[in-house]
């Protein structure tokens, strides 16, 4: 007879940057037990991803902290290129006619300095009633087909922890990664750079200040972080050699590269210096072990892609391994990789044009950078035979203002908000029986929800009697008409939900 087994918790997440802190989150909402752990005794304090992407800030509105991180941050200021000759031109990082609107209520990027953005995520998971622990290295791990026992140490003592699921979120080295032998191919992009969080004087908060002198390794970029008082130094250096960060020395490095000995340096909070390339993980499963975020890419800096590529690959799995580890078929687990990985595999492209661009001095952001347009078309996810016309299965669900029956303005991301599933009925003939797991909401006179701008209409291009099917991270899973509806849904929701069919519609 085979003895029980005994687990410490369900997963547990190593790393506490941006993706292990999402994934966090989102599995504290969902009451699924969980450890994070960091071996860093002290959370990040450095600025190295900058930039929040209105994907991104769609997601941290779901998450609950939207608010708070604008609060804390700003909108990129103008970018003001120094020529040689002491003349400067100014313009805008970002299209100038780039408005939020019914569909997209997010339209720029939000400044927010990572330590920032980390540490609005940790008060968060902390009101969830969780936190990281700091100092705890991940020593080693085996597997079985039950679950992963791991070794960590910290804090002067060793331990072993059983967990059904491991997560690697632990950066660009990572140990999770390294011990699994995923390969990790790319290229070295012959850029190596330096990045330092500064107090300096001799320059305004007004702008992002870009002095490039003869040739692209001889630019400097000082850019104001908003929310604080401290300026981003960003620098390309020789590949090889010692770099003075000090103080001292970075005024030095200002002063040759702009010709100005008005620019002082007065402290450095952070600082490192770095080789920029490219690689993408092989694999981002084994068995009951995952990576994700810089874990299974890393990348150039510029076009504020890989924070936010890290907490959308955390935000996709967050949803399928609650599912999995309330009884889901584990098979979903699979959609993770399939839908993530192409996903960074085209990021990196962009982000490495961009760093092409930036070299000749080019530092617009387009729409492909926001990631609005980001979506799974070709998942597995997808429910066989959607209908759609505006948008499609594995399409981002786009938001619209609308009013609620009893007289109140909303919008369907606050219905979509929280950690469900949402059937969307526009003009519906008949409501279906309740179904466990899924929040029903319908539009029309008469329903729930009435679209009396025309906004939903507008931004699905739905018939009356058809049904959307949002998933949890707020893609679409499926557009339905009503016939049928019942038996495809269930048919479908059995691989995604922990039902039986027989349990699926109540009543049935």
């Amino acid at each position: 007879m085979e003895l029980p087994v005994s687990f410490d918790t369900d997963v547990l997440i190593s790393g506490a940057g941006a993706a292990g802190l999402t994934l966090a989150i989102d599995l504290a909402r969902r009451g699924v037990s969980f450890q994070l752990i960091e071996q860093n005794a002290q959370p990040f304090n450095g600025s190295r991803g900058k930039g929040i992407q209105p994907r991104t800030m769609e997601i941290f509105e779901n998450l609950g902290f939207v608010d708070r991180m604008a609060a804390a941050g700003g909108p990129y200021p103008p970018l003001c290129q120094y020529r040689p000759d002491g003349t400067h031109t100014t313009s805008l990082l970002t299209e100038a006619d780039v408005f939020p609107t019914a569909a997209e209520p997010y339209a720029a990027p939000l400044m927010l300095p990572q330590f920032a953005t980390e540490a609005v995520m940790r008060e968060r998971l902390a009101e969830l009633g969780h936190h990281p622990h700091f100092g705890i290295r991940l020593t080693g791990f085996e597997q079985d087909a039950n679950g992963v026992t791991a070794r960590i140490e910290g804090k002067g003592r060793e331990q072993v922890i059983r967990a059904r699921f491991l997560v690697g979120t632990d950066g660009g080295r990572s140990f999770v990664r390294h011990a699994l032998a995923i390969d990790f191919p790319g290229e070295a992009l012959g850029v190596r750079a330096i990045v330092a969080d500064v107090r300096l004087e001799g320059l305004d908060r007004s702008a992002w200040h870009r002095f490039q002198l003869d040739t692209p390794a001889t630019q400097v970029m000082i850019c104001p972080l908003a929310g604080t008082d401290l300026f981003q130094l960003q620098a390309p250096v020789a590949m090889e050699g010692e770099i003075d960060l000090s103080p001292a020395g970075l005024t030095a490095l200002i002063g040759a590269r702009t010709g100005r000995g008005d620019i002082i340096v007065r402290s450095v909070s952070w600082s490192s210096v770095y080789v920029m390339s490219a690689r993408l993980a092989d694999r981002y499963r084994v068995g009951r072990v995952f990576i994700a975020g810089d874990a299974a890419h890393v990348h150039p800096p510029t076009g504020a892609q890989g924070l936010n590529t890290s907490v959308q690959d955390a935000y996709n799995f967050g949803w399928k391994l609650a599912s999995v580890l309330a009884g889901a078929p584990e098979a979903l687990l699979d959609s993770y990789e399939a839908e993530r990985r192409p996903v960074a595999s085209n990021m990196l492209r962009l982000s490495t044009r961009l760093l092409g661009e930036a070299k000749q001095g080019i530092m617009r952001r387009d729409r492909e950078a926001r990631q609005l347009d980001l979506g799974y078309r070709g998942s597995s996810l997808n429910v066989p035979g959607s209908v759609g016309g505006k948008v499609q299965a594995g399409d981002r669900a786009p938001d619209a203002p609308c009013r609620g029956q009893g007289g109140q303005r909303t919008r369907l991301f606050t219905v979509f908000k929280g950690p469900y599933w949402t059937l969307l009925g526009y003009q519906p003939r008949d409501r279906p029986s309740a179904i466990a797991g899924i929040r029903i909401v319908t539009v029309g006179a008469g329903q729930e929800l009435v679209d009396d701008n025309g906004h939903i209409a507008e931004a699905y291009g739905i018939d009356p009697g058809q049904w959307v099917l949002v998933r949890p991270d707020g893609y679409i899973a499926g557009i339905f008409s009503s016939d049928g509806l019942e038996p495809r849904l269930s048919q479908y929701l059995v691989q995604m939900l922990p039902l039986r069919p027989v349990d699926m519609f109540e009543g049935s």
